[in-house]
């Protein structure tokens, strides 16, 4: 195997180690020691890809940032609605928390007060615009009630989104989180659409979150 692969494929298994452990511990009751146990590595093979704990959770949140946008980017390719847009993004978020540990460590790095090192921005301030940009959308397509309050409903869309997995985490598995993303569009549903329109978006959430379930 070329050297580089070799790195490349040692720096990928301690990345994913680090993340499994931060999203299972936390950040600050993981020590770089775990970490090596963790991942099968040496000491010198973690310091050789990675200074300090930081730095490792710094290019975590670097790929679950990378992970968003590639996920906006393919479903904005979709030419869907704004709504739909939106909740596909949700849910394909979801799927990535449920399959893999680095959205859920990039997640718990972000509510355990780990900053984000320029360029890089929090992932909370990157959803915001995400989802304020798909709502305002959907208030042109009039998919949403012409009295909505988008940045107070984006706001609360990013709360609700991140509650759901720091609640969740001490009190079910991971796997429980589609059902979770589909309870929380159900009652935004509810309270957002029109009522003529409800029943295409309570389908599609419905609809995704069996087609992560049996992935």
């Amino acid at each position: 195997m070329p050297r580089q692969l070799r790195a490349e494929q040692t720096r990928a298994t301690i990345i994913t180690a680090a993340a499994d452990l931060f999203d299972q511990k936390g950040y600050e009751r993981t020590s770089l020691s775990d970490i090596v146990a963790h991942a099968n590595v040496t000491k010198g093979a973690l310091y050789f890809h990675f200074a300090a704990k930081e730095d490792l959770a710094q290019a975590i949140m670097e790929l679950q940032s990378r992970a968003a946008h590639r996920v906006t980017s393919d479903v904005d390719g979709r030419g869907c609605s704004s709504l739909e847009a939106l909740i596909r993004i949700t849910y394909a978020l979801t799927r990535l928390a449920v399959e893999g540990p680095i959205t859920r460590a990039g997640l718990r790095l972000a509510t355990g007060g780990v900053e984000a090192r320029p360029p890089l921005r929090h992932p909370f301030t990157e959803w915001l615009e995400i989802i304020t940009r798909k709502l305002l959308g959907a208030a042109r397509e009039s998919d949403i009630q012409p009295d909505v309050d988008v940045h107070a409903v984006a706001h609360s869309l990013v709360c609700f989104f991140v509650g759901t997995r720091v609640a969740g985490r001490p009190l079910e598995p991971v796997a429980r989180l589609p059902r979770r993303t589909t309870e929380m569009w159900h009652l935004l549903i509810r309270g957002l659409v029109p009522v003529h329109r409800r029943p295409r978006y309570l389908s599609l959430a419905t609809r995704l979150e069996r087609e992560i379930a049996v992935v």
